[in-house]
């Protein structure tokens, strides 16, 4: 019986049970999750460095080639650019301010995303439509925006290309990857042409892990059926999208980085680190935030508000007893501190919690996800005032209802995470076509 990707991803459940085989980064790596050989969607690769844990030659992003080779792919075009404050060269000038300077590119147009094009919105906020005060082009607010309204702010805008440069976290409910897929819908309904200019995901691509998106439970924070740690870049994604998800598939050219290999963090590239939102600081807060933000469904703090968001967990009412019965589970890479803190913006605003600190030893051996439902499991035997947000915006983020019934039904970690394996095991089967680098 043959059976299409599509098919594959939809009815992942049964056929992964075959293949389902570890559930962690090492597991995935050493089964083999390189890229296919031969003529198909991962066929061109660019090359990499040798060593890891420490600056190489620095990692040239897809804009960095992109300018190297004289705007090619731009040529005779007119552009708008869908980007937001990591959109930078590796000596941190802004690709549009440098774009806009040079006469081999007729910028016409920004998209700003979530956030804002210059980031200075919270989270759930945008800029709205302004003219940049730098270099006076108009700039368009795409937060919200999906189909055909969005398709039509792109008519309205003038472009014949859409540039997406965006930084990703790694994560399947980090909204830039669906301003990604909804910019690829909206430009194919415009009949604009789509180029993405691919970064490293500062968490690396060794693995997918955690469950799959129901496509029930869809939403902004998870369009279609993907790992809630995804283990791809914007570039491989957009491949994914437009190979698997696009109904009518735009018309799609990817700009690969250089030097990047799956297994290297975001401190192995060399290349300065932009917060690509307000509670994103550093690439340690992306390195746990797969898992953390599931705290945002629930009645605890994710951190927010604090110096360390997604790394401090907690709530009034907590004390040491979540930290040792976290401890006590012995999770590879990770140890947990007793922490009191106070927040000075979202939940708890200005009074003191208690609660813990994730304290990552081991990056290698860490897993977001699994450490992410333990944390959850815990957090709900320790404190007798545990609850979900009553909207259950925690299916939105795991992608389905599953994760919460079985928590709330007295599962543990490993019985939570052993009901995704075989979905996830045929995402990664799918995945694996669309990678793009060793």
């Amino acid at each position: 019986m043959s059976l299409s990707r599509r098919g594959l991803l939809a009815a992942g459940g049964a056929l992964g049970a075959a293949a389902a085989a570890g559930t962690g980064p090492a597991a995935e790596a050493a089964a083999g999750t390189g890229p296919a050989t031969g003529t198909g969607p991962a066929a061109a690769r660019p090359g990499a460095g040798s060593g890891r844990g420490h600056h190489r030659d620095r990692v040239r992003t897809g804009f960095d080639r992109l300018a190297a080779a004289g705007y090619a792919q731009l040529a005779g075009r007119r552009v708008g650019v869908v980007t937001n404050p990591t959109g930078i060269t590796a000596e941190a000038r802004h690709i549009v301010d440098v774009m806009h300077a040079d006469e081999r590119v007729d910028l016409v147009a920004v998209f700003g995303p979530e956030h804002g094009f210059r980031g200075t919105a919270q989270a759930g906020g945008s800029e709205g439509r302004y003219d940049d005060p730098a270099t006076g082009l108009p700039v368009y607010d795409t937060y919200l925006k999906s189909g055909q309204p969005l398709a039509d702010v792109f008519t309205a805008s003038g472009v014949d290309t859409v540039v997406f440069d965006i930084q990703d976290a790694g994560a399947r409910f980090y909204t830039y990857i669906w301003t990604l897929y909804d910019c690829m819908v909206a430009a194919a309904l415009a009949g604009k042409r789509f180029v993405v200019l691919d970064r490293p995901n500062p968490v690396t691509g060794r693995a997918a892990l955690g469950p799959v998106l129901d496509r029930a439970y869809a939403t902004f924070v998870g369009r279609e059926p993907i790992a809630q740690a995804h283990g791809m870049t914007v570039a491989e994604l957009a491949r994914l999208f437009n190979g698997e998800f696009l109904a009518k598939p735009v018309e799609l050219e990817t700009v690969a980085a250089a030097g990047w290999r799956r297994s290297d963090f975001f401190d192995a590239t060399g290349l300065p680190w932009v917060p690509p939102s307000p509670n994103m600081p550093t690439p340690d807060t992306a390195l746990v935030y797969s898992g953390t933000c599931l705290f945002e469904g629930t009645n605890l703090s994710e951190g927010r508000g604090t110096t360390r968001p997604f790394e401090l967990l907690g709530a009034e009412g907590i004390d040491g007893r979540w930290a040792e019965a976290a401890n006590a589970l012995g999770l590879p890479g990770v140890r947990f501190r007793e922490a009191y803190f106070a927040p000075t913006f979202s939940k708890f605003q200005g009074r003191t919690v208690g609660g813990l600190q994730l304290m990552v030893h081991d990056r290698e051996a860490f897993d977001p996800v699994r450490t992410g439902i333990a944390l959850l499991v815990t957090a709900r035997r320790a404190w007798s005032g545990f609850a979900w947000r009553a909207d259950n915006w925690i299916d939105k983020l795991t992608g389905s209802s599953r994760v919460r019934t079985l928590i709330d039904a007295g599962a543990t970690a490993d019985e939570v995470a052993g009901a995704w394996e075989a979905d996830l095991a045929a995402f990664r089967a799918v995945r694996r076509e669309y990678l793009m680098y060793r």
